[in-house]
């Protein structure tokens, strides 16, 4: 009998999370909990120093504070599901928590691609062509640009998850991962997804290859800038003005090439191993990036580490 005409209505999906590993369940379930509460923390701050103090009201900062909404919505929209899975052996999510887990997470990271390149353009108007900075990125371009950025996200999300979504799926539900990771869900369908397939390798390209090609570019342009510089305290003082940028972005990118470049293992007594160490880079990706984007930015920032004191001062002052 041919397996599309097997196929039945699935109402929900059961995610194995680490089901297989009990043993590292708890102590996962201690580690991605404290990540989420230093992201909504550390990215809580990031918004609300850049929002009270004045000096930090310019693109750059206006670009951060979209960056770590962005990273809260991010991890909100998979960390609560990936904490549950870790108390609960076989999570289930309904087919429309399902959808709607997989267009946040998937507008969120294509999203984040585009305001990163975005980033990129802002330093090289401020390093390459300083005087034309406060015209080329004036409020009328900056916020466009990155609203143009959340638009982008968004539509691909909706192309994406509704074509996956609209698959017929078999009697099998289980999807061996976190979340409902689009992957993972497409390997259930029972039919083809070879039209799936080809809209994710264009999306790759535009969300991933164009924007690492942007940035590449920028960064050319901004190091060649850099170099010309006669005295080393002005190249010190330039670099540092993109510094925390250029970090953010090896973190996300690289964490990106390693997950999805590195070759799978063809023996079959190494599949669970893959498995696992799969997940756990998508645990990386999806928790530590998002953690480390406000430490690198007050670590690496002096404007931003001077409004987090004044506004520390300014609460012990007000008692």
């Amino acid at each position: 009998m041919n397996r599309s005409n097997r196929t039945t209505t699935v109402a929900g999906f059961i995610l194995l999370g680490l089901s297989a590993h009990p043993a590292l369940e708890k102590i996962f379930f201690v580690l991605i909990l404290l990540m989420y509460l230093v992201i909504l923390l550390g990215n809580g701050v990031l918004i609300l120093v850049t929002v009270l103090d004045s000096r930090l009201h310019t693109p750059m900062y206006f670009f951060l504070r979209n960056l770590s909404f962005l990273d809260i919505c991010y991890t909100t929209s998979s960390v609560p599901l990936i904490l549950d899975s870790f108390l609960t052996p076989r999570k289930s999510i309904s087919f429309s928590g399902c959808a709607v887990q997989m267009f946040l997470s998937f507008a969120m990271g294509a999203t984040e691609c585009v305001l990163l390149s975005m980033m990129a353009f802002d330093r090289y108007v401020a390093i390459c062509n300083p005087l034309r900075y406060p015209m080329v990125m004036s409020k009328a371009a900056y916020v466009p640009m990155a609203a143009s950025s959340w638009a982008a996200g968004i539509t691909n999300s909706v192309v994406q998850t509704s074509q996956a979504m609209r698959l017929p799926f078999c009697g099998d539900n289980i999807i061996n991962h976190f979340t409902c990771e689009i992957l993972a869900v497409l390997k259930l369908a029972c039919a083809d997804i070879s039209i799936n397939v080809i809209s994710m390798v264009v999306a790759n390209v535009i969300f991933l290859a164009i924007p690492v090609l942007f940035i590449f570019i920028s960064y050319v342009f901004i190091m060649a800038a850099i170099l010309r510089i006669p005295s080393a305290e002005g190249r010190k003082k330039a670099f540092s003005t993109c510094s925390a940028h250029l970090t953010v972005v090896v973190v996300f990118y690289g964490t990106i090439l390693f997950m999805y470049g590195k070759p799978k293992s063809k023996d079959p007594l190494g599949a669970d191993k893959q498995d696992l160490s799969d997940k756990l880079i998508s645990l990386f990706y999806g928790v530590v990036t998002p953690m480390l984007n406000p430490i690198i930015y007050s670590l690496r920032n002096k404007d931003v580490k001077a409004a987090v004191r004044n506004l520390v001062l300014q609460k012990h002052l007000a008692k």
